[in-house]
């Protein structure tokens, strides 16, 4: 299905320093929420925007004696989100405890998953331009429990705790050091994004933090990275520092291009770079330090002792499988091959599901070309003008594909078809319907149309005479005619009248 990309290697984003050139080695840890009505080991809600510490259950608040109970559609969603990255599913995972002061998360630890995943090696297809894409390998995908927000701005003297988010099922997807460049970071990101929005395992809101990334960033100098894919020897990489909770595809890419920079100065001037976690400040544009950076052991792991691994069979995975939905690269090839849509054409129109969807609708039984044409340029253009989504908008797919059937069958002009948009924006209704009650049917009787010609040519001698000289002064006439017709003449036979009646 993926013929039409070709794979290339990863090309390294070069940085020149003040003695010599460096490479840029990335790998991200993304945190996507579960879509799912309740929290991963409770029943709270996991709505957005409710009142602060009013989704909070009993095992939410570590109140002694409760205990979590895993929630079977967030494990779900997990094996979803795996296979959509063609990623193995481990039959057996199991949860632990990473013990770290969470100021927001009141047991003072945190559940994860460390050395058993629900889900192992995998991949994403990241499209970098028409027609080439590279493959980022994904290391694993384990499920664990959000902590809540601390709010240090409501007083001069006082932090406050919500635990709304506090146990909201989250999905790391940690990727191999595979990205090479900022740009290409962010495509990772927007596709992750992307597949997930047709899963429907996470809405990647990343305003609202229920998708943002944890980005590891080191340099090293030309050659180095190929020798890690020989050897697998991470020392050739350079020390990573991890910028956390990046919530921005453009300041993700700012914050990449300033923590190389600061690394290769740092190693120009012959120091070294310390492993730690940072922040970026996207006031000034910049990452400072947060605290040194943890190892695995330095957060005391051990497995959970209040929950069992988890242990799911063959057969609910395939049944999971069944029901998956056709994703984002699949989709764009059937456009590309059995719509005739260009790559582009096909990569605006699935870039987001409903996007896609509102197409495939409009297309059904029609005229893939003609379809998109009007998706694209007519309804996304208004669209973005007037700030709406495709969930807003005031012109429905049945209305969109009922003016593509009207130009097919030659009812109306494409200049009608623009007016008829018009009113369907800003009145609604049914398009065959306006066009029939307000007049606005195409004009195609040739013996109405003869006559408007011969009008024309008769009060224009002198244009005739031009016209006959340089056949190109033609396009005067049908340009008059319809004008004088309202626009309802059709072209094409306006085009072959007049140059009848000017050739003969």
């Amino acid at each position: 299905m993926l013929d039409h990309l070709s794979f290339t290697e990863p090309q390294p984003k070069v940085i020149a320093g003040a003695k010599g050139d460096w490479e840029l080695v990335i790998g991200l840890e993304v945190h996507a929420q579960v879509s799912s009505n309740a929290k991963l080991f409770s029943g709270a809600s996991t709505a957005f925007g409710s009142e602060p510490n009013s989704n909070v259950a009993f095992v939410d608040a570590a109140m002694p004696g409760m205990l979590p109970v895993i929630n079977e559609y967030c494990v779900e969603q997990a094996v979803r989100t795996g296979l959509g990255l063609k990623a193995a599913i481990n039959l057996v995972s199991a949860f632990d405890r990473k013990n770290y002061f969470y100021p927001d998360l009141p047991q003072g630890y945190q559940i994860s998953q460390l050395y058993h995943p629900i889900v192992g090696e995998g991949e994403v297809i990241v499209d970098m331009g028409p027609g080439v894409a590279r493959r980022v390998r994904i290391e694993r995908i384990h499920i664990e429990q959000d902590a809540g927000k601390s709010i240090h701005d409501m007083d001069p003297n006082m932090s406050f705790v919500d635990l709304n988010r506090t146990g909201v099922a989250l999905m790391e997807i940690v990727s191999r050091p595979d990205i090479r460049g900022p740009e290409e970071a962010a495509a990772y990101v927007v596709k992750l994004r992307q597949i997930m929005r047709y899963l429907g395992t996470c809405d990647g809101n990343m305003q609202n933090g229920n998708l943002r990334a944890d980005v590891n960033v080191s340099v090293c100098p030309p050659g180095a990275y190929e020798k890690y894919q020989e050897t697998q020897d991470f020392s050739h990489l350079g020390t990573r520092c991890e910028i956390k909770n990046m919530n921005s595809m453009r300041f993700i890419q700012a914050a990449i291009e300033y923590e190389a920079r600061r690394q290769i100065a740092i190693l120009e001037d012959g120091g070294e770079v310390i492993q730690e976690t940072r922040l970026y400040d996207a006031d000034k544009g910049e990452t400072r330090s947060m605290r040194s950076k943890e190892e695995a052991h330095d957060y005391r792991y051990f497995p959970d002792p209040d929950l069992l691994p988890l242990e799911i069979e063959q057969e609910w995975v395939d049944a999971i499988a069944a029901r998956m939905p056709e994703l984002p690269d699949e989709k764009k090839a059937r456009f590309v091959k059995d719509m005739g849509l260009s790559e582009y054409d096909a990569g605006v129109l699935t870039a987001d599901v409903d996007n896609a969807n509102f197409f495939e609708a409009v297309a059904q039984g029609r005229d893939g070309k003609m379809a998109a044409n009007w998706v694209i340029n007519e309804l996304f253009g208004r669209l973005n003008k007037e700030g709406l989504t495709i969930q807003t908008s005031p012109i429905t797919a049945a209305q969109l594909g009922g003016i593509v059937d009207l130009i097919a069958k030659g009812d109306i002009s494409g200049k009608i078809a623009k007016d008829l948009f018009e009113i369907l924006w800003t009145e609604g209704g049914d398009p065959a319907k306006i066009v029939e009650e307000r007049g606005m049917k195409q004009v195609t009787d040739l013996g109405a149309i003869e006559k408007a010609v011969d009008e024309i040519i008769a009060a224009n001698p002198a244009q005739v005479e031009k016209a006959k000289q340089n056949p190109k002064l033609a396009g005067w006439f049908v340009g008059q005619v319809l004008k004088a017709t309202g626009g309802k003449a059709n072209p094409a036979a306006v085009n072959e009248m007049v140059a009848k009646k000017l050739g003969g």
